[in-house]
């Protein structure tokens, strides 16, 4: 049994709600999949229990496997960086040979795929803060790989570099355009897991949500 075999199989188990389907198939589109529009965004964000942020205490990136092995010879990171490029091309081992990547959070463009980072939109460290340290294993491995939320998007490499752990309250992407989106990506992610969110973390989704 594959690995994505066995990583959906174990989800579908798992009681955690928001993770029902953490497939690796690669979605059309250049953009990650099931970003909510304005509207259900703000619903789901005044869905999400607010709390202070919890301890760093026991975090490891380690314990958020990720780029996991999935369809057609491509693992995780590779998938994103077929999906969210320009005429992709890749090799057998499914790792682009040529392609433009277009980051939303700053408009950089790139022909390398080594100047691209893959971002998770809600950091591994910031999920931690607020749920994910009471998770499986493999709850978290669904969270780190999920292709089917906008969970996972390319972007310039010191651009996610500069993001780090931080929420919305405390960085934003510079293309205050991409504002909107980005938020509604935050929201839709931290409500399919049921992550938890600060008063300021709100309110700053709050004021980018209006901007829509």
């Amino acid at each position: 049994m594959t690995l994505h075999r066995s990583l959906r199989a174990t989800l579908l188990a798992l009681p955690l709600a928001g993770a029902l389907t953490a497939g690796l198939a690669v979605p059309a589109g250049a953009t990650p999949p099931a970003i909510p529009d304005a509207s259900t965004a703000k619903s789901w964000l005044a869905e999400l229990t607010v709390a202070p942020e919890g301890s760093m205490d026991g975090y490891d990136r380690e314990k958020f496997p990720h780029w996991s092995e999935g369809a057609e010879n491509c693992d995780t990171r590779e998938a994103v960086l077929k999906r969210d490029g320009e005429n992709v091309q890749t090799g057998s081992d499914c790792y682009p040979t040529s392609g433009t990547w277009n980051s939303p959070y700053d408009g950089g463009s790139w022909t390398k795929p080594s100047d691209v980072d893959i971002d998770h939109v809600v950091p591994l460290a910031a999920a931690w803060r607020s749920g994910a340290a009471q998770w499986t294993q493999q709850q978290r491995e669904a969270f780190a790989n999920d292709l089917e939320s906008p969970q996972l998007i390319a972007v310039t490499d010191n651009i996610n570099q500069e993001k780090g752990d931080q929420t919305p309250d405390q960085w934003m992407p510079s293309k205050t355009d991409y504002h909107c989106t980005y938020a509604s990506m935050w929201v839709a992610s931290k409500h399919k897991y049921e992550l938890t969110i600060t008063d300021a973390e709100k309110g700053a989704l709050n004021t980018a949500l209006g901007t829509c």
